[in-house]
């Protein structure tokens, strides 16, 4: 019989001969999930030997792991800003650099926070319902043209308590946008990896994460000036548009806003210090 800590040893081993990068961790996470415990309750049970219905239990989501199947869709949820969100194959994982443009966001338009917000591209609604959490007066409506994506928002909507909060819309970007509507805030992460990029990434981005949310055409630069173009018909008078980036797209998006009316721009980098996001105000 095997021990928990003797467990997460081999399976760190094997997560790490797959060329899976902290293989310890990822061990810990997934045997956690396993058995219902948080990882400081993981360690307090180092010794204990496990039924042979645990090991079972903890075989099958390793395999999925080895298979490179990302861990947040197998234990099926992802920690963003504070929320704890569903996960799985409906919608692209948030990541690190999506939950820094949030933090941008809340210190740069907190006082006072935008009336109306507009988050195009919501996937499983991160941007949306963080944003909403920290701006209770705000009004946000959240699209995405994915149907898939948006159940899984708006099942992501009722567990965080914003159901009534965010507006879920099914849209090709602006498409079904009232065209009266004009928000103070316009945000997006939208698909900007090129073909290329998508290709040369990690097996758990290319092989489980949805495409429509991670390529676009133009070098990954086409949903992104898309949005630019669009964006100005619907910001309020002093209204802003915020979008996470590829690292190569600044140059060109900076000069498309300043071409589309925009009046000032920012190009800002992420926690690693490459070229991230781009703010234009109108």
């Amino acid at each position: 019989m095997l021990t928990v800590l003797e467990v997460i040893k081999k399976t760190g081993e094997f997560f790490e001969a797959k060329g899976i990068e902290s293989g310890r961790l990822n061990a810990e996470l997934l045997v956690g999930h396993a058995l219902g415990l948080k990882r400081m309750q993981l360690y307090l049970q180092f010794e204990r030997v496990l039924a042979t219905a645990e090991v079972d239990r903890i075989r099958a989501l390793v395999r999925r792991r080895g298979l490179r199947e990302p861990l947040q869709y197998i234990v099926g949820e992802v920690d963003f800003c504070g929320l704890k969100l569903k996960a799985d194959r409906r919608a692209l994982i948030p990541r690190p650099e999506t939950e820094r443009l949030v933090e941008i966001l809340i210190e740069r338009c907190t006082d006072p926070a935008p009336a109306r917000g507009l988050e195009l591209g919501t996937g499983g609604g991160a941007i949306a319902l963080a944003l909403a959490a920290a701006w209770p007066s705000a009004a946000l409506t959240a699209v995405d043209l994915s149907e898939e994506a948006l159940a899984l928002a708006r099942e992501n909507a009722a567990a965080t308590g914003h159901g009534g909060r965010v507006e879920f819309l099914r849209s090709d970007w602006f498409a079904q946008v009232d065209p009266a509507a004009r928000f103070e805030l316009i945000v997006a992460n939208p698909p900007y990896l090129s073909a290329e990029e998508t290709a040369e990434s990690e097996p758990e981005v290319r092989a489980h994460e949805p495409a429509l949310a991670l390529t676009a055409a133009e070098g990954g630069m086409a949903a992104l000036a898309a949005i630019v173009r669009a964006a100005p018909d619907f910001l309020a008078p002093g209204g802003l548009i915020a979008l996470e980036t590829g690292i190569g797209h600044h140059a060109a998006l900076l000069k498309l806003a300043s071409e589309r009316g925009f009046k000032r721009t920012e190009s800002l980098k992420d926690l690693t210090g490459r070229d991230r996001f781009v703010l234009a105000w109108i």
